[in-house]
C-alpha cells in the first residue's frame, strides 16, 4: 500500500551522500544522451587538455538523495511523473571524482487534482567547493486535494514570435532509454513493456524515454550552439517536461537569444504539434 503524501516533509533533508564516478561513467552518460564521434572530447579519456563532462551530468549524483526524499514525502509512486528540472552549475565536473550531495524537500503543494513536490540538492567536491545545485519538480498525479497550500507560481517563459537563432534535429535510437538507464535511472517505465502498459494514460502503452535523457539531448544542443562545447560557460538550464518522448523519436530543439539568455523549446518530428519541453531557458557566460 502506498504511504499517504506527507506535507509536513517540507524542510526535511537527506544525509550527505557520496557519489564516486570514473571517466567511464561520464562517457556512458554522454552516450546515453546521444553523444557521437563529434563529441569525442566527452568520450575519450585521453582528450586534450582533459576529458570534459556534459553539465547535465549534474542530475546523476543526486539520484540517491532524491530517492531518500521520496521515502520522506510518501505518496502513491505509481502516479509520479517528472514535471520539470533545473540545474545551476558553479564549476565544471572533472572526468572522475567523488562528490557529496545533500537533498532537501523544498516544497509540497496541493494543486487539487494533483500535488507538486520540489526537491532541491547541493553537490560539493572533495574540497567542499560547491559544484552544482539542482531543483526537481515532481508531480503526484494521484495525491492532490488534501487541503494543503498551493505551490508557488512559476514564471512563464515564452519563445519569441520569430524564427529561432538555431535549430538542432537529432534522432534517438530505439535503444536510447535502455542505454540511458545504465547511468542510474532504473524506473521500469522506460524499459519494461508491462510497466508501460499499466501506465498507458501517460505512455500510450510503450516504454517512454526518460525526461532527463531528453533534457540531456537538449543540453547538448545548447552547449554546442551557445558555448562552443565549453562546459564552464553553461551556468544554468531549466525547463518543464510537457509531453513524453519515445525511443526512436527525433528531437528538434530550437533556441532564441534574448535578454542575455537563451530561450528553448523542443518537440519531436513525430508529434510536431505537441512541444515536449517548454518554459525553458539557459544562462550562458
Amino acid at each position: 500500500m502506498p504511504k499517504p503524501l506527507n506535507p509536513a516533509a517540507i524542510g526535511a533533508e537527506s544525509e550527505a551522500l557520496q557519489f564516486t564516478y570514473r571517466w567511464q561513467d561520464a562517457a556512458l552518460y554522454a552516450l546515453g544522451i546521444g553523444a557521437t564521434q563529434t563529441d569525442l572530447g566527452f568520450l575519450y579519456e585521453h582528450s586534450e587538455p582533459a576529458m570534459r563532462v556534459f553539465p547535465t551530468y549534474a542530475v546523476i549524483p543526486t539520484f540517491e538523495a532524491c530517492k531518500a526524499l521520496f521515502d520522506v514525502v510518501g505518496g502513491d509512486f505509481s502516479g509520479v511523473v517528472h514535471g520539470g528540472q533545473t540545474i545551476r552549475l558553479h564549476k565544471p565536473f572533472p572526468a572522475a571524482g567523488t562528490l557529496t550531495t545533500v537533498g532537501r524537500v523544498a516544497n509540497v503543494g496541493d494543486l487539487k487534482r494533483m500535488a507538486q513536490v520540489i526537491f532541491a540538492t547541493k553537490t560539493t567536491d572533495e574540497t567542499g567547493a560547491l559544484v552544482c545545485e539542482t531543483e526537481w519538480t515532481i508531480m503526484y498525479l494521484l495525491d492532490g486535494g488534501y487541503g494543503g497550500e498551493p505551490p508557488p507560481k512559476s514564471v512563464r517563459i515564452r519563445a519569441p514570435e520569430r524564427e529561432p537563432d538555431w535549430v538542432v534535429e537529432e534522432k534517438t535510437s530505439p535503444e536510447q532509454a535502455l542505454l540511458y538507464r545504465l547511468s542510474g535511472d532504473h524506473n521500469p517505465l522506460h524499459a519494461d513493456p508491462k510497466a508501460a502498459e499499466k501506465a498507458a494514460k501517460v505512455t500510450e502503452g510503450k516504454p517512454i524515454l526518460h525526461g532527463l535523457c531528453t533534457y540531456g539531448f537538449i543540453g547538448r544542443a545548447i552547449l554546442a550552439n551557445e558555448c562552443g562545447n565549453d562546459p564552464s560557460r553553461l551556468r544554468a538550464f531549466s525547463g518543464r517536461f510537457s509531453k513524453p518522448v519515445w525511443p526512436g523519436d527525433t528531437i528538434i530543439t530550437r533556441g532564441w537569444r534574448e535578454d542575455g539568455r537563451v530561450l528553448v523549446v523542443a518537440g519531436t518530428k513525430e508529434h510536431p504539434e505537441e512541444p515536449v519541453f517548454t518554459n525553458a531557458f539557459a544562462e550562458i557566460v
